[in-house]
Parts: C-alpha cells; structure tokens; sequence
C-alpha cells in the first residue's frame, strides 16, 4: 500500500465531504425499499397506466429480486442515524 501525506486542512476537508456524501447516499437509498411489494404493484395499479399483465410481471420480477430477499421492507434509515452530521 502507499502512502500520502496530506495537511490537516486538507484532510479535515476530504473527511467533511466524504461524511456528506455518506449522508446524502443514505438519504438518497433510504427510500428505496420504503414499501412492500405489494404496496408498489398497488401504486402502479392505481394510475391506470399499465396493463394487468405488465403488472403480473413486476409481481413476478419483485418476487424473483435478490435485493428485496436480502433486504425485504427494510430501508437504511438507521445508518443514516449513525452518519456523522
């Protein structure tokens, strides 16, 4: 691994928007898995804009996520808790 030198200034100033960003993502992806499954098939249903079989396949396709199996209805708003202001 090498090795940097930074001041302190500089470093102070890296950390300060790394912990803003940290933040930003949280809030950002916070609200990516806010609803169930079912809640997003009766959202999309209650527009009237898609057909009966496009919405069977978002069922299907929600189902099928490996993201929503590992993360179900949670969201990250407990990290943004732990994300220094």
């Amino acid at each position: 691994m090498d090795t940097i030198t930074v001041s302190k200034i500089e470093y102070k100033k890296l950390k300060k928007q790394a912990d803003a960003f940290k933040l930003f993502a949280g809030y950002f992806f916070a609200s990516l898995v806010a609803d169930s499954p079912q809640d997003v098939i009766n959202d999309f249903r209650k527009t009237n804009l898609y057909t009966e079989s496009f919405l069977k396949d978002l069922k299907e396709g929600l189902a099928d996520s490996s993201y929503l199996k590992n993360y179900g209805d949670k969201t990250t708003k407990t990290k943004i808790r732990n994300v220094p202001a």
